[in-house]
């Protein structure tokens, strides 16, 4: 069946395979859709699934501690985004009270 499907866009591996309308690497763990995937520019979803770009409002949907203090971000702050990476975190944003900041979309709802 891994004929008929294309190779992971971030490992090139050939073991993709499918589930539901996702395509899975079992080698990187990447999931992607395949019908999304044509510009080769990633795309930033919240928990949601809904489209991120910078300059968007986001809303906390959990309490995260910071790294290197005793502080909190709690559940529920509204956050601008600044800038959207593709590093170990994806938006570059600053939290008043708290400073620059990275968060990943996996912890955050677009707002309004």
């Amino acid at each position: 069946m891994s004929e008929l499907l294309p190779k992971c866009p971030k490992c090139e591996a050939e073991f993709t395979y499918q589930d539901g309308a996702l395509l899975i690497c079992p080698m990187c763990t990447h999931e992607w859709n395949p019908d999304n995937a044509v510009s080769g520019e990633k795309v930033y979803r919240d928990v949601n699934g809904n489209d991120l770009a910078e300059g968007d409002m986001v809303t906390l949907i959990k309490d995260l501690k910071v790294r290197g203090t005793s502080k909190t971000v709690k559940v529920g702050t509204k956050v601008k985004i600044g800038r959207l990476v593709d590093e170990d975190h994806d938006i570059d944003c600053k939290i008043d009270g708290f400073g620059a900041m990275k968060l990943k979309t996996e912890f955050v709802k677009k707002s309004g």
